[in-house]
């Protein structure tokens, strides 16, 4: 990486991320004004538990396994009919070379199941649409045609010496991958990860440096190639603001903050103008730094907690109540 940063680019890229200075993380929730009326929430929740995919009602009722993957591991995300779960399943490479050097890496690729397999018992079903051993977080867009995801360009070498992660996007069945940046060659060990788009096509993203999530950047439409130097800076400035996640109605990002002094489950405006905590951890437990996902109308999120429970909460904090847990279950993703 560059030894300097010029005026140039940050500016540039502080006016395309629509940062501010001196934004900082309130300790704040959201008026009740301004999250207007708040019913109550509907659909259903699809979460991971023992490696498994399950959904359940939004009371915690009537839980059921949709797919037996046995190692399912991250985001999930339901088609926008509600008839398909995405999902990532995970594996590793352990090697040892001929002079008994080696090492190991995880494996990832994205894989479907089917609501109506469950229904009929079939659980053992899947589909993968991704075979190239880096693929995961996968997110459906609103118009069912594709799908945002990140890759490890370097997971099927054996002997890579580091990951280089690129977010892209594919159609449904795994073809047509197309990479939103054109730096696939990076070799400076910063990358974007961790990607979550709005309707607008709107990108945000975290910003990995060496190996250290730094905090969450956006990217309008089709202005996804500001230089990495410009957007470490952006990142700097929301430090520890991770696992993005935007709102249907694109109004709002919720976000993890793994900050020791200032950590809990936050939503910042689409312009990061306005940050209000939504949840603070529970008592003798940490919020899972995974994307939390929105209600269809925007105004509930479900999230985890690394005793293995499953929580909802409205957007200014209120309505709080646990689903399930505490026991083996993480990464819930509410249905469109």
């Amino acid at each position: 990486m560059k030894n300097f940063i010029s005026l140039k680019n940050v500016c540039t890229v502080l006016g395309i991320c629509l940062f501010l200075t001196g934004i900082s993380i309130a300790q704040k929730s959201l008026p009740a004004e301004k999250a207007g009326k708040i019913g109550q929430p509907t659909g259903k929740i699809a979460f991971i538990r023992n490696g498994d995919v399950w959904q359940m009602d939004i009371s915690g009722q009537n839980q059921d396994k949709v797919c037996a993957s046995a190692n399912a591991d991250g985001r999930l995300s339901w088609s926008p009919d509600n008839k398909t779960i995405a999902f990532t399943r995970s594996g590793i490479v352990d090697y040892k070379s001929p002079d008994m050097l080696g090492g190991k890496h995880k494996l990832y690729d994205i894989f479907l199941c089917y609501i109506d397999s469950a229904y009929a018992n079939q659980r053992n079903y899947w589909y993968r649409i991704t075979n190239d051993l880096g693929n995961r977080g996968p997110e459906w867009q609103k118009d069912g045609k594709r799908i945002l995801f990140w890759k490890d360009m370097n997971a099927n070498k054996v002997n890579a010496e580091s990951p280089n992660y690129q977010i892209c996007t594919m159609e449904p069945d795994g073809s047509t991958v197309v990479l939103l940046r054109k730096d696939w060659q990076n070799l400076n060990m910063n990358y974007l990860i961790a990607p979550s788009m709005n309707d607008n096509g709107d990108i945000v993203a975290v910003y990995l440096n060496k190996h250290r999530q730094v905090g969450m950047v956006v990217m309008p439409s089709g202005k996804y190639m500001p230089d990495m130097d410009s957007l470490l800076v952006v990142a700097e400035s929301r430090q520890g603001t991770i696992a993005p996640s935007w709102s249907p109605d694109g109004k709002w990002i919720a976000y993890i903050s793994n900050n020791l002094k200032k950590s809990g489950l936050f939503i910042t405006s689409a312009d990061l103008k306005e940050t209000y905590l939504v949840s603070a951890p529970p008592v003798s437990s940490n919020m899972v730094t995974l994307a939390p996902s929105f209600s269809p109308d925007s105004k509930w999120i479900t999230y985890s907690t690394n005793d293995g429970s499953i929580w909802i909460v409205d957007i200014t904090g209120k309505g709080k109540r646990r689903l399930t847990g505490p026991g083996p279950d993480k990464n819930p993703a509410w249905s469109k």
